[in-house]
């Protein structure tokens, strides 16, 4: 069992940044892909980066020269940096975590999530 807590939302000015944090409860927390999704009001939630265990980082085109994805085993945290952040970055952002080797694209690899944080980007 797994449990998130995500912190690190608010409201940020179109080229500002933030940095979103996940806190991760359970031993196995190194053996599992951590992932960040997004979900803007309307619309699907979708995928924003994710890492593996091994720290292969993997990023949404969108985001990929703006985000970036980190972990801390020793503190069973995952980190997301956001620079430049634009008005279409406005979501609620969610942590995930899912099993080694899992499709991390999709949100059916990932067996637990966090509660999300707002994020808002105002122009």
């Amino acid at each position: 069992q797994v449990q998130l807590v995500e912190s690190g939302g608010g409201l940020v000015q179109a080229g500002g940044s933030l940095r979103l944090s996940c806190a991760a409860s359970g031993r196995t927390f190194s053996s599992y892909t951590m992932g960040w999704f997004r979900q803007a009001p309307g619309q699907e939630r979708e995928f924003v980066t994710a890492i593996a265990w091994s720290g292969g980082t993997y990023y949404a085109d969108s985001v990929a020269a703006r985000f970036t994805i980190s972990r801390d085993n020793a503190k069973n945290t995952v980190y997301l940096q956001m620079n430049s952040l634009r008005p279409e970055d406005t979501a609620v952002y969610y942590c995930a975590a899912g099993p080694p080797g899992s499709d991390y694209v999709h949100h059916y690899g990932y067996g637990y999530w966090g509660q999300g944080t707002q994020v808002t980007v105002s122009s």
